[in-house]
């Protein structure tokens, strides 16, 4: 796949780039791009979540009526679930959420990913973007020349950018990532991908390890 390469104005540099085939040109696995996003979300949850049992519920033991005569159920503690401030019935517990995932799983489900937007026609290729300096207000001129409109917005450098990074990540819809350091998850979510020349050379190696 061809694309032409635009300058930070939004115009066309008169150059064209081809997409590696290995990445962009695969077709896509859906269940390998489920996965891996799955194992992304759970890897965010921090399993701390926990409630007091019976057993953990501070509190008299003594028996509170006697067992007949009352008219009611039989009770023997106020410790019971079924009493209000007694425990809960299987609470949560503190966990671990998260699962091994095969390499080569991941690696397939990144490529696929990118090969969807690429099917999506969703990318759009950027002559190596600099700035002196972070500025969110460049950034954003930046994206609104490159007619991206309101959706979310992943760039993909090459190498670590700490400017274009800084300023970037004051934007609620945009977010600035390296090719090393990409996920499917990012890919899957962002509407556009902005990819920036030099970094087109890099996802070969890097995703058919």
């Amino acid at each position: 796949m061809e694309l032409p390469v635009l300058n930070i104005d939004g115009k066309e540099t008169g150059r064209t780039v081809t997409l590696p085939q290995g990445v962009f040109g695969i077709e896509p696995s859906e269940h390998a791009v489920y996965l891996d996003v799955k194992q992304y979300l759970a890897n965010q949850r921090q399993g701390t979540h926990k409630s007091k049992e019976r057993a953990e519920i501070a509190g008299s033991t003594k028996k509170i009526k006697r067992q007949k005569g009352t008219g009611g159920a039989r009770a023997g503690s106020l410790k019971s679930p079924v009493f209000v401030g007694g425990g809960r019935i299987f609470g949560p517990r503190p966990r671990n959420y998260s699962f091994k995932l095969n390499k080569k799983v991941k690696a397939l489900a990144r490529r696929s990913a990118l090969a969807q937007k690429a099917l999506s026609e969703s990318i759009t290729v950027l002559e190596k973007p600099t700035l002196d300096k972070p500025s969110t207000k460049q950034f954003a001129t930046m994206l609104s020349n490159l007619s991206v409109g309101s959706g979310k917005t992943l760039f993909i450098l090459g190498d670590l950018d700490k400017n274009l990074i800084l300023s970037g990540r004051n934007l609620a819809k945009s977010k600035v990532t390296t090719v090393s350091h990409l996920n499917t998850y990012e890919v899957m979510n962002a509407d556009r991908i902005i990819l920036s020349e030099e970094a087109i050379g890099k996802f070969e190696e890097l995703l058919n390890k």
